[in-house]
């Protein structure tokens, strides 16, 4: 089995600080605790978020296979589920779900929802969407490449359910970027 973090607390606390870091600075872009000679199909950064987030008591879905998925199971010891609507954390290796699939939680409990660590090839700061919402001043901008071409109806959806919503993590490569399920985008150009 291919090793996960070189310090297992270590890197899981500076990943779980860089997730902390991008939920609450909605948009930028940070690095995480970075994972070498991984299982193909995963990238660093998401294979390090699931890492961080999840443990034996958390349900989590992910498209992943074979020694990919036996990696995930082996390091993070959490129960797998059949389907995306049964899952609290989410890895999406190889093309988003259909937000509206995803548990949004409910009225009285929507810290309950699910989040979504999505790969994607690219993430670029200054650029694409603007973001607006909790947790960013004025504005921030964010380009996003691979994402399905209606992606903005379904986070405009998901944003209409608040308090309820899924919550996403973009990663590419070392980076990851969070989106809440407060934060408002706007496409420009």
């Amino acid at each position: 089995m291919k090793p996960g973090f070189v310090d297992a607390v270590f890197g899981a606390q500076e990943c779980f600080a860089a997730l902390m870091n991008a939920m609450a600075r909605p948009g930028r872009i940070q690095r995480c605790a970075v994972l070498d000679d991984l299982p193909a199909g995963l990238e660093p950064a998401a294979a390090a978020a699931l890492l961080a987030l999840a443990d034996a008591e958390t349900p989590v879905w992910t498209d992943a296979e074979g020694e990919a998925l036996e990696w995930l199971a082996f390091h993070t010891g959490a129960a797998f589920v059949a389907t995306p609507d049964e899952a609290q954390f989410l890895l999406a290796t190889r093309g988003m779900p259909a937000l509206a699939t995803l548990n949004p939680g409910r009225d009285e409990t929507p810290q309950d929802s699910a989040t979504l660590i999505l790969q994607v090839p690219g993430l670029q700061a200054d650029a694409g969407w603007r973001l607006t919402g909790p947790g960013i001043a004025q504005e921030h901008w964010l380009s996003v490449s691979g994402l399905p071409a209606d992606f903005l109806a379904q986070w405009a959806a998901n944003g209409a359910q608040f308090p309820c919503g899924v919550d996403l993590v973009l990663a590419a490569g070392p980076c990851l970027a969070a989106l809440p399920r407060t934060t408002r985008i706007t496409e420009q150009g």
